[in-house]
């Protein structure tokens, strides 16, 4: 199978599980559930908050001459579930908050963007290697990414737990309360890089450590969860609880950790100031606060986007 579609197919296949899951509820409960790709993408929010958007000259003046010559920005995305990036029914057409607003910058900036999905894993080697022009995929903004990668942030979201309702856990302040767990979380993530860094902690406490789990395709991640293979799922905090309403028998723990998110380009690329301005714009035009409130993800706005700031501790 060709990765796109191999790609799209797991995308599908995560929607699918949020779907076909809270339709067994409705089932049981006696009511008439439906099903499949129709349902998945009754669930996704199509509302266009991007079209009405204008070139802002100041912004596109910033732009390196060779991209504005060029007239196209060319996009690495990683498409799992939503609010980030997620296909519709047809499997083809991307929906989600990172597709807004990649799609809005490129309106302010007055360009094409040519997207390309790809995995998580695999867009920041291929932006150091000039590959692509920018990625998207909730970046979260490290002091360790900053080293290699250049940000461009757009929102603020993190690090956060969720489990089964009938996990003792109430809410995580340390990992060492994860001791003796299986802990699911996706592939080449800060979170997967946070449990590996910390196993310490658990033999540190003389206690058994927890174990980590990866997944590259969000469906697996949370079939995993529901069936019992995994205890709990590390990821974003607004994945999360996008997730669990659409899941019966799953809760949102808590936050654990805050981070900036942002577009991720090449070090040291010209680029930057451009998509700053641009974000900068699209605060001021009011399409920020729209793209938010479509996604249901207002409480990870920001106030002034910026590049590569410190990492939040």
């Amino acid at each position: 199978m060709p990765r796109t579609t191999a790609l799209r197919a797991a995308a599908l296949l995560a929607t699918a599980v949020l779907t076909l899951t809270a339709c067994g509820s409705g089932d049981r409960a006696g009511g008439a559930g439906a099903a499949g790709p129709a349902a998945a993408e009754a669930k996704i929010p199509t509302t266009d908050v991007v079209s009405s958007v204008k070139k802002d000259p100041a912004a596109a003046e910033l732009l390196p001459a060779d991209i504005r010559a060029r007239g196209s920005l060319s996009l690495a995305t990683s498409v799992g579930t939503p609010p980030g990036a997620t296909y519709l029914a047809d499997g083809k057409t991307l929906a989600g908050q990172d597709i807004d607003f990649a799609d809005a910058v490129g309106k302010v900036l007055g360009l094409r963007i040519d997207r390309e999905v790809s995995s998580f894993e695999a867009i920041l080697p291929a932006l150091g290697s000039g590959k692509y022009d920018l990625g998207t995929g909730n970046f979260g903004v490290t002091d360790e990414r900053r080293r290699t990668i250049d940000f461009v942030t757009y929102i603020n979201d993190g690090q956060g737990f969720a489990v089964r309702k009938d996990s003792p856990l109430k809410k995580v302040t340390s990992l060492k309360q994860l001791c003796g767990l299986t802990v699911a979380t996706g592939a080449g993530t800060t979170f997967e890089a946070t449990l590996e860094e910390n196993q310490h902690l658990c033999k540190e406490a003389g206690k058994k450590p927890y174990d980590v789990k990866t997944y590259a395709e969000q469906g697996a991640l949370w079939i995993s969860l529901q069936q019992g293979r995994t205890d709990v799922v590390m990821s974003t905090i607004n994945g999360l609880r996008y997730a669990v309403k659409q899941q019966p028998g799953l809760r949102f723990l808590n936050e654990f950790k805050r981070l900036d998110v942002g577009f991720a380009f090449k070090k040291g690329t010209p680029l930057a100031p451009a998509v700053r301005a641009a974000v900068g714009q699209l605060i001021k035009d009011g399409t920020y606060d729209r793209i938010l409130k479509k996604w249901g993800t207002g409480a990870s706005a920001i106030k002034t986007s910026r590049i590569s700031p410190p990492e939040i501790h």
